[in-house]
């Protein structure tokens, strides 16, 4: 059951007034992927923003979202990198997601797995693997 539901659809139903940000001339080929990127060329029609015209919007800092929902899971709970046992400490497991930093090898990411689960926080990527296995 997701925590802080009304900044969650704060942050939702801000999202709809939104445009759909596409990168520029992906509808025209095929090799373009749709996926936002800036216009940085020196006459490119979009970056000039001649008029709208029928171009999409460009990504501009006033399309974030509320303060409120910054730095919230899309679970509810805020995201906390933890990259040693002591990180735990200063965080409420009933407000608090944790997230295991890049670097915390799998012998002290168990130790603290095993920790996380008692204090009952919630893990956003407890992937352990075990000794001799690939994935």
């Amino acid at each position: 059951m997701p925590i802080n539901k009304e900044k969650l659809a704060k942050r939702e139903e801000i999202k709809g007034h939104n445009p759909d940000f596409v990168r520029p001339e992906s509808w025209r080929y095929v090799r373009l992927q749709t996926n936002w990127r800036k216009p940085k060329g020196v006459d490119h029609h979009q970056r000039k923003l001649k008029g709208g015209r029928g171009r999409p919007g460009l990504v501009k800092v006033g399309y974030g979202g509320p303060k409120i929902a910054k730095g919230l899971h899309p679970s509810g709970y805020t995201d906390n990198l933890v990259y040693k046992l002591s990180d735990l400490e200063n965080l409420n497991p009933k407000t608090d997601g944790i997230r295991f930093g890049h670097g915390v090898g799998t012998k002290k990411r168990k130790e603290i797995l095993v920790k996380a689960l008692e204090s009952k926080f919630k893990i956003f990527n407890a992937r352990v693997r075990t000794v001799g296995s690939k994935s």
